[in-house]
């Protein structure tokens, strides 16, 4: 009689060459795709500074995106002296290299922040950030920030940019988060957003950082109105991180050392 010619062992090892096939198709496409994936990331990266500045025209094509962006000066900084850094010195040749997130997970490149001192919740400062500068001739007219803390739910990523004051904010946006649609989500509703623009991130003295985020919102005649922008309905928690995570990333553990030089002409 003849051996069956289903066996378990035949069996196996079908469905081992079928596991190797899917893999080694997955692994290649994953490799051949890569490029792409980083550039479009890196694009969509330069989308959202341009949008926190006001500069993204609406359907921009990825040509006028790519425009728009060389207007802007990317350098490094060093946020405990406030210095530009040369990109060199954290292994890149091009600041848009520089992931300053990866940067703060490793020990040698950031600096823990200890709980008491961490309202935005991100236990590692990177000790070097990027940051987009646009001038007009001689004359600074706009500086975009790299911004991040926690919400309810998640840590949100975003940019901030200020008018040439370096105190007057030009715009907000976060490009990743994963708050709840509808109440924290709400960060990404253009609406909202408006209200940021125009508002002052430091009272007279140019130092402490004093935005707040009013529950119920601002009193057209409330004191101190010019720093204060409406919370978001029902999401108490996500507010409270977004307030804290703006002046944490424009006060001295932040960028506030370099925003003095910047506004002295130091740097």
């Amino acid at each position: 009689m003849s051996k069956p010619k289903e066996t378990v062992s035949r069996t196996l090892m079908v469905a081992l060459a079928l596991c190797i096939a899917c893999s080694v198709v997955v692994s290649t496409a994953a490799v051949m795709l890569r490029p792409a994936q980083v550039v479009n990331q890196t694009l969509d990266i330069k989308s959202n500074i341009l949008a926190a500045a006001g500069m993204l025209e609406p359907g921009a094509s990825a040509n006028q995106i790519e425009e728009t962006f060389q207007q802007f000066d990317v350098r490094l900084v060093d946020l405990d002296t406030g210095e530009y850094v040369d990109p060199a010195s954290v292994g890149v040749e091009d600041p848009m290299k520089y992931d300053m997130y990866k940067a703060a997970s490793d020990p040698a490149m950031s600096t823990r922040i200890p709980p008491t001192e961490d309202p935005a919740g991100i236990k590692r400062r990177p000790n070097v950030a990027r940051v987009f500068i646009l001038n007009s001739g001689d004359q600074l007219e706009r500086v975009v920030l790299p911004i991040s803390g926690y919400g309810l739910w998640s840590t949100l990523y975003g940019f901030v940019s200020l008018e040439g004051d370096v105190n007057t904010i030009e715009g907000l946006g976060f490009y990743d988060h994963g708050e709840t649609p509808g109440l924290g989500g709400e960060v990404d509703n253009p609406r909202w957003k408006q209200q940021w623009v125009g508002k002052e991130v430091y009272g007279d003295d140019l130092t402490e950082p004093g935005i707040r985020l009013v529950k119920g919102g601002v009193d057209a005649n409330a004191a101190d109105k010019e720093h204060k922008v409406d919370a978001l309905s029902g999401a108490t928690i996500t507010s409270r991180g977004v307030e804290q995570l703006v002046n944490y990333w424009l006060g001295d553990r932040g960028f506030a050392t370099y925003l003095k030089k910047l506004r002295q002409g130091e740097v």
